[in-house]
């Protein structure tokens, strides 16, 4: 997931960032699959070899998660077909990497928000998901785990379980904002719901 609140630069051209930290989320996001990549939406596997492969696998997404400046990232997104992911929803939170992971309870309280996505560069949707969850797991070397989660913490786990079920933000967002989307990503522009007010119905785009 890319920030849209605590980190500069989720599109990579905010004013603050300096070039270096720029190229880095550059060369970051070349190792991410981008929309259009089928393994984006295939559903993930659970991982039952907890050895050595998997922290390296953890270790990897932690620095590219870091360098391309977001909040989270999930193994479908580098090609890794496992029940991975890693993620940070605070500057002061240390980074995590779960496995397994699955929303155990998620709150009927709802809250909509802008997501943006490591795997689509520039795009911004408003997706709603539940305020609070639960999130059952494992961690790196098998024992389980409960995360009690809210707010941004909540909502980049859930975007992120999304990714190991092949779920993507566009499959979430309203109907209106996910044609503007798809329109800007086959252009390659920039799209975020702000760019909607005070607009008509836009031309139909491909479903």
């Amino acid at each position: 997931m890319a920030e849209t609140e605590a980190r500069e630069a989720e599109a990579g051209a905010e004013p603050g960032v300096d070039d270096e930290t720029l190229e880095r989320r550059r060369r970051a996001l070349g190792e991410v699959r981008q929309f259009g990549d089928p393994v984006l939406k295939s559903k993930a596997s659970p991982v039952t070899d907890f050895g050595p492969e998997l922290r390296a696998a953890a270790e990897r997404m932690h620095t590219l998660m870091e360098n391309a400046l977001g909040i989270g990232l999930a193994a479908t997104q580098l090609g890794l077909m496992r029940r991975l992911l890693v993620f940070q929803s605070t500057l002061d939170a240390e980074p995590r990497a779960i496995v397994n992971p699955r929303v155990e309870w998620a709150s009927g309280e709802l809250a909509t928000a802008e997501e943006g996505c490591l795997s689509l560069a520039d795009i911004l949707v408003d997706v709603e998901r539940p305020l609070h969850a639960r999130v059952s797991a494992v961690d790196l070397g098998g024992t389980p785990l409960t995360i009690e989660a809210s707010g941004l913490e909540a909502r980049v786990l859930q975007h992120e379980i999304d990714h190991l079920d092949g779920i993507l933000i566009l499959d979430r967002t309203e109907r209106r904002q996910r044609r503007a989307a798809l329109r800007a990503l086959r252009e390659g522009e920039r799209f975020e719901p702000a760019m909607l007010e005070g607009d008509g119905e836009p031309e139909p785009g491909s479903e």
